[in-house]
């Protein structure tokens, strides 16, 4: 059977240049290209556990310091990336154009550290870089906590050797492993957490992150598998749609938008009118399969951090 969707970047290019009104839908296959890991599908393991089982309100009560490794590796591994050329072209079209908005199911924080507005940039799942309190009661919640680690026991390991309690009377002989073991810090590589073979420190309740307000535990700031969606980020984007009376085009870059809600605002978006522009490495991940896209929309496979710059050039130029 035939493609019946677009693949060319010149029309494309026409008709982003006609457009004003703007929906994003960005999901993890945008920060491929960041080197951070998806977490979903093939790659969706972590030590031996699926990252799913770890990213429930259960799995956080049963072993919260198994949860904070996961999380507090995870925040290590997107401070240590660096935004890719399609963070800054979205966040550059967003800054020249004040009626595209973005949604995006990324917790890594690379979109806000590439300059994205925040007032247009909707973050669906929360960011791995908020923390909050866990108590029922308690409300406290901190933003932008980029401090890495968190807490002293949550520091990714390295293979440098480690200071040894010495047998000698004297203390000479610990003295002098502390003192190999500071000449080789500076050289030591970090020790790569998801790998199962790697020994997990153990961790008390109490090493762990604490709410300054109650003093229970804390809990990374995003979305787990059972909880409500942010309804400030909702209604925003369902205000951004419903002030609409007609919607140009509508992007989806990394995700299938085959989950709910991502995937009803494809659907809304085309009844506004809008042409959708899809950019994923599999062409299996097309919102509805291959005939979810009509002669009126296009379909870009490849790396996303390639893709972008160069589609978004017709408006916003070299990135």
């Amino acid at each position: 059977m035939p493609k019946q969707y677009l693949t060319d970047a010149q029309s494309f290019g026409e008709h982003l240049k006609r457009s004003t009104r703007i929906l994003a839908l960005l999901g993890a296959g945008l920060s491929a290209s960041s080197g951070l890991p998806t977490f979903r599908g093939a790659g969706g393991i972590w030590r031996n556990h699926d990252a799913v089982d770890l990213a429930t309100p259960e799995a956080f009560d049963e072993d919260p310091a198994l949860v904070w490794q996961f999380y507090s590796y995870r925040r290590h591994m997107a401070l240590n990336a660096k935004p890719n050329k399609a963070h800054w072209a979205l966040a550059e079209l967003a800054k020249r154009n004040k009626h595209f908005i973005t949604l995006s199911q990324n917790v890594d924080g690379l979109s806000p550290r590439a300059g994205h507005p925040a007032r247009q940039l909707h973050l669906l799942h929360g960011s791995l870089f908020d923390v909050k309190c866990s108590g029922f009661y308690c409300t406290h919640v901190e933003k932008d906590d980029f401090t890495d680690p968190i807490v002293p026991a949550l520091a990714i390991p390295t293979d440098a050797p480690q200071p040894l309690p010495g047998s000698t009377t004297d203390g000479s002989e610990a003295a002098n492993s502390l003192m190999a073991a500071m000449r080789h810090q500076v050289a030591g590589r970090e020790l790569d957490l998801s790998n199962a073979s790697v020994p997990l420190a153990r961790i008390s309740p109490e090493q762990l992150p604490r709410c300054p307000k109650c003093h229970n535990l804390t809990r990374p700031g995003v979305v787990w598998f059972g909880e409500s969606l942010p309804t400030d980020t909702i209604h925003a984007v369902d205000t951004f749609i419903a002030e609409s009376g007609f919607i140009d085009l509508i992007l989806v870059i990394g995700t299938s938008a085959k989950v709910y809600p991502a995937a009803g605002y494809v659907d809304v978006a085309r009844k506004k009118g809008a042409r959708v522009a899809v950019v994923n490495m599999d062409a299996a991940d097309i919102p509805g399969g291959a005939r979810g896209l009509t002669d009126r929309d296009w379909f870009f496979e490849g790396d996303a951090g390639v893709i972008i710059p160069e589609i978004l050039k017709p408006v916003i130029g070299e990135v």
